[in-house]
Formats: C-alpha cells, structure tokens, sequence
C-alpha cells in the first residue's frame, strides 16, 4: 500500500462520461441512469483497502440518510484485478452483499474512467450537482485507520447538506487519502 492523496480539481468540472458494469447485476451504468435529481456522488473504492474498509459502514448509513433526499451513489473500482484479485468483480460483489451497501458498484477494469476523474487514490469522493458539474471532491472526514478520530463522514455530509441547502461551493475541501490506485 502507497499513502496517496487526491488531486486538487476545480469545481465545475463536467462528469466524466462513462459506461461501466455493475459488479452485482452485469447491466451497464451511465452517470445519467445514476443520477439523482439533486446530487449525484461517486465514491472510488475497492475491497482490500483498509482505508476504504475503515469508512465503509458510516458511508452506508450516510448513503441511507441522503438517498431519501434525492442523492444518488455509486462506488467505482479501478484497481488491477488480476494483480489484486480481492477487487475482482466477483469479490467486489461480495463486498457490496456483506456491507448492504444501498448503491451499485462498478467496475472500471479498463482503467479509464478512474483517469477521466483523475481519481488517485481509495476511497475517494466527488460531489456532482444536479447538472453534473463537480461540487465537492475530497475526504470523507478526518478519520483514518488507527488515529483515534471518529469516523462520521462530516466533510462529505457538510458538501451535501451545503449544495442541498443552494450554498455556494465549499471553500475547504481537504483531499482524499488512502490506498493508491493499483494501476495496470
């Protein structure tokens, strides 16, 4: 593992346009079948990290606070499946069954669309408004494996609650760190 930190991206940037199977049903999925009518987030993730594992049961249960509110989610995973094999379709779907997580999970096996974002590491999250433009692209919270800080996802609940309420883009968005991307 590489402690890797995200890109500072500026907001407003166009989703990337994407096609990428869901690793549960098979079935192609676009940022617009994705779309919330107000928000739309993606969340790049795979199963070994233990960054990603470290926030993944309080990303579940902020997904089922603001799926309600007309946000969507979608995970995306780019690593190397053959070098990792952990974060293979088959065992991301089993990660998406043993986490009950409330959104599809893709896999991006061609690595492409992991570069569109220019997405660095996992987990790493961005915030798309309802026009698909970047909102927020950064942590979830402060909380790491091991440091003490509890995990609650207030970075990304404050993006959220800011672009529902009509707020103007947050001024500090702290990047994303964790596992870097396992790149082919």
């Amino acid at each position: 593992m590489a402690l890797t930190f995200s890109e500072t991206l500026a907001p407003g940037m166009p989703i990337p346009d994407f096609s990428l199977p869901d690793v549960v049903t098979s079935a192609p999925v676009t940022p617009a079948s994705l779309a919330g009518p107000k928000a739309l987030v993606i969340i790049f993730l795979c199963r070994h990290c233990p960054y990603v594992g470290h926030v993944l049961p309080e990303v579940v249960r902020l997904a089922g606070h603001y799926l309600p509110r007309e946000v969507a989610f979608a995970g995306i995973s780019a690593n190397d499946a053959v070098t990792y094999p952990d974060d293979s379709p088959a065992n991301l779907a089993k990660m998406a069954a043993e986490q009950h997580l409330p959104f599809p999970v893709l896999h991006d096996d061609s690595q492409k669309v992991a570069r569109a974002f220019h997405a660095v590491c996992t987990p790493e999250f961005f915030v798309f408004d309802r026009a698909h433009h970047l909102y927020y692209h950064g942590r979830f919270d402060g909380s790491t494996p091991g440091n003490g800080v509890a995990c609650d996802g207030s970075d990304l609940r404050h993006a959220l609650d800011a672009l529902l309420a009509g707020a103007a883009v947050p001024d500090l968005q702290q990047p994303s760190m964790g596992c870097n991307i396992k790149w082919k």
